[in-house]
């Protein structure tokens, strides 16, 4: 694929590839088999959540193992990997803990194991987390209900980097069942999620009879009508991925509709991502997350255009890159966390406002990789 990269891009983006290389080394060296999610005083601890195993974000680091395996061909990389991988079948055999986000754990973990591998093994974890996914299928509304408890009618824009792992499914069974109900929720947050100027509602709660939009609170942003920037960056990229796996030209319409409006925003605030675009002026509240995982999403749609647009779109994901890298980035081998300043939601407390989270990390290696023409397919 060719990202229209200039050679200064080619440049830095090598450079900062040697630093992740170095940087990743000295994490894996002792990490000692956890699975992390935040750096705290400059160090990863064992999934330390309420959730546990069952925590959303587990299949990141592995993501981050296999891109860079195959990147590298690392062994150690691998093997640790593989180690994060078998420690979710505790989440897979306990099941009730999990929700929606299987599609974030088991792709980057069993999924692209198999796919790097051919590990038989790993595909049936992956099979197994679609078929769970899959059971969460509201056929009356035709949307993927989002968290567990009494969020019955929920749908969230975040489970549109999850249906991946349907998409996945249906092409390695044969079986278009998968991919229907992919569609069939990505349609639905085509709907009710994203507004006419491209600025997405984080949740929106239907009624689990009918589809009918009942309210769209506001969720990790600021408020009701505000715009969260992760739930925008979730969209750019989703939408690009459901195009990818289905041609159907109102995925992509969608994904740069709401990558200009999410683009145009963090642009007046000198590339660097506020956590809401509508939120008061005060406390200046930054998640370097959202610049990451836009950032994947804008080459996503470059592989999908023509000639000027990969240019502009690599180019503003060059500027997001370089700007977060030069802002957030902590290159020191004896911390653990890359990119800094990311937060979970607006209204979060200190452990996850402005901190380094392993999502965050993971997005920018493989933006980093994608650069380069060195990552796989992890979606």
């Amino acid at each position: 694929m060719n990202y229209a990269l200039n050679d200064d891009g080619h440049i830095w983006a090598e450079g900062v590839f040697e630093k992740i290389k170095f940087k990743l080394e000295a994490e894996c060296s002792r990490m000692e088999g956890i699975i992390p999610y935040i750096a705290k005083n400059g160090r990863y601890h064992d999934i330390d959540v309420p959730d546990g195993i069952y925590w959303w974000t587990n299949g990141f680091w592995p993501g981050i193992l296999w891109q860079m395996y195959h990147a590298t061909k690392n062994e150690e990389f691998r093997k640790a990997a593989e180690a994060a991988e078998k420690r979710l079948d505790e989440a897979l055999e306990g099941w009730e803990g999990l929700h929606h986000d299987v599609g974030f754990m088991w792709l980057h973990s069993a999924v692209a194991n198999y796919r790097l591998t051919g590990n038989r093994d790993s595909c049936r974890r992956g099979l197994h987390a679609a078929n769970l996914l899959a059971g969460r299928y509201n056929p009356a509304g035709k949307f993927i209900r989002a968290w567990n408890g009494d969020c019955t009618g929920w749908i969230i824009i975040d489970c549109l980097m999850n249906i991946p792992l349907l998409y996945w499914a249906s092409e390695e069974l044969h079986d278009p069942r998968f991919a229907y109900i992919a569609q069939n929720h990505a349609d639905t947050a085509l709907k009710v999620l994203v507004r006419p100027d491209g600025s997405c509602n984080h949740i929106a709660v239907l009624s689990p009879e009918t589809g009918e939009c009942l309210e769209t609170p506001g969720g990790q942003g600021y408020a009701p009508g505000s715009s969260w920037s992760r739930g925008q960056a979730w969209a750019v990229y989703g939408f690009a991925l459901s195009f990818r796996h289905t041609g159907r030209k109102e995925y992509l319409d969608a994904a740069k509709s709401v990558a200009h409006y999410a683009v145009s925003n963090i642009a007046l605030n000198g590339w660097l991502p506020l956590v809401d675009f509508r939120a008061p002026a005060r406390p200046v509240k930054y998640d370097s997350t959202a610049a990451m995982i836009t950032s994947c999403g804008l080459l996503e749609i470059v592989c999908h255009v023509g000639e000027y647009e990969k240019s502009f779109y690599t180019a503003v994901a060059l500027n997001l890159l370089r700007s977060g890298e030069r802002a957030f980035a902590d290159w020191n081998t004896e911390t653990d966390g890359i990119i800094g300043k990311g937060t979970g939601s607006y209204h979060g407390g200190p452990d996850d406002t402005e901190v380094s989270i392993i999502y965050g990390d993971y997005f920018f290696v493989e933006a980093i990789l994608r650069l380069l023409e060195k990552d796989f397919l992890i979606w």
